[in-house]
């Protein structure tokens, strides 16, 4: 029998976790909330779409931050209070008068700040703790949580399309704000970290177990987070233009096929790679998806028709792969103990390229040099882990 189906318990926990991951992986399906929110409140659809920019740069600000408490308050009670903080955003987005009569900030600070925070912080939770259950498996179990994440806009996105089509768009928030309450409140007691870690001979338990501050003033963190930001930034640019993308190139009839093709890529590689990294290392699972999202970044400046699908798709499945793979990165090199707080510190690098490289790229005319820049900073960021690797080394023959 393996290691794994022998931690009952471990795997409670990691199923209990993967459902709370499911509603909050709600991050992802602001798109199918646009247009109703536009109609209901009278905003335009450009302040509206800005949401999403608020969501996601506090869903890292509250990963930093849930780090933190669950060293504080464990990740039992950060579970409950991120899981209430996005039900409680949900319920003030449903509170906010109709027909333009309130400024669209409220949205912003209400299912985008305080909900993208609470999303951080319950996402962080249970990530490290599904490590803390498999540490010779960390690539299994933080795939398995990450996939369920990344498998939220599977479920959600038809189950709001539909509630939409019954309801005014205040009675969605209000039904999805108690079902998350409810799962919350269902679900968070059993998230829990091992008394005692399973498999404590583990190497990676022997290794020194980085405090954040000692983290940072490495240069391996540097190496890890620029990495992340340079390899995110191919997917940080295609997806808000998916759809024109595909029209552009031929394919206008099959745009949505592509929106939903992208969602199960993404899910894949959450999954995939974290488990094939678990074979090969981290750092080799990392080149390898960073050097194909560079060359998919290449291929974007001239390919049409099936390539086009193609090549998206494997952009869409290595950034998932990141997801999957920098929290395992993170432990690999710093220690479980404290994976929760370090894997935030590395995430400024995901939250800058979601911020800084839609500005700094939009602004390139010219489609083609746009992708090819992009290419560029991924095939740099293969370079870093490259030399994350030699750094690694070299000290293991120190040690011996």
């Amino acid at each position: 029998m393996s290691a794994i189906t022998q931690n009952k318990q471990g795997l409670k926990v990691l199923v209990t976790g993967s459902i709370l991951q499911l509603f909050l992986g709600i991050l992802y399906v602001w798109s199918v909330f646009v247009k109703p929110v536009s109609d209901f409140y009278s905003w335009s659809v450009d302040g509206v779409k800005l949401t999403s920019s608020f969501m996601l740069c506090f869903f890292v600000i509250g990963i930093l931050a849930g780090g933190k408490a669950q060293t504080k308050i464990g990740v039992k009670l950060t579970t409950l209070i991120g899981g209430l903080m996005v039900a409680v955003g949900m319920l003030a987005t449903a509170l906010i008068p109709a027909g333009g009569n309130a400024p669209v900030f409220l949205i912003y600070l209400f299912y985008g700040i305080i909900g993208g925070f609470g999303v951080g912080a319950g996402y962080n939770a249970n990530i490290s703790t599904a490590q803390k259950w498999f540490p010779q498996n960390r690539g299994f179990a933080t795939g398995i949580s990450v996939c369920a994440f990344g498998l939220s806009t599977v479920i959600f996105a038809p189950l709001v399309t539909m509630l939409n089509q019954i309801f005014a768009v205040n009675y969605t928030f209000l039904i999805l704000a108690g079902a998350f309450a409810a799962a919350v409140l269902l679900l968070f007691s059993f998230i829990k970290t091992p008394e005692q870690v399973p498999n404590a001979a583990a190497p990676v338990l022997k290794g020194k177990q980085y405090t954040t501050t000692e983290m940072i003033k490495t240069p391996r963190f540097y190496l890890i987070a620029l990495s992340l930001m340079f390899g995110t930034s191919v997917f940080f640019i295609i997806l808000p233009s998916l759809k024109d993308l595909a029209a552009d190139r031929g394919l206008a009839s099959f745009a949505t096929g592509i929106v939903m093709f992208t969602g199960i890529a993404n899910a894949l590689g959450r999954l995939g790679t974290p488990l094939l990294s678990d074979k090969i290392g981290r750092e080799m699972a990392d080149v390898i998806i960073l050097a194909v999202t560079a060359l998919g970044a290449f291929g974007l400046c001239f390919a049409n028709g099936i390539l086009l699908i193609v090549i998206i798709a494997a952009v869409a499945f290595c950034y998932g792969g990141y997801s999957g793979l920098y929290p395992v990165l993170t432990s690999e090199n710093f220690g479980i103990k404290n994976v929760g707080s370090n894997y935030g510190a590395v995430m400024v690098g995901f939250m800058l390229s979601a911020l800084l490289f839609p500005i700094v790229i939009n602004k390139i005319g010219d489609q083609q040099l746009r992708f090819f820049i992009l290419g560029a900073l991924a095939a740099v960021g293969a370079v870093l882990v490259v030399i994350l690797k030699l750094m690694n080394l070299k000290k293991v023959k120190e040690t011996e």
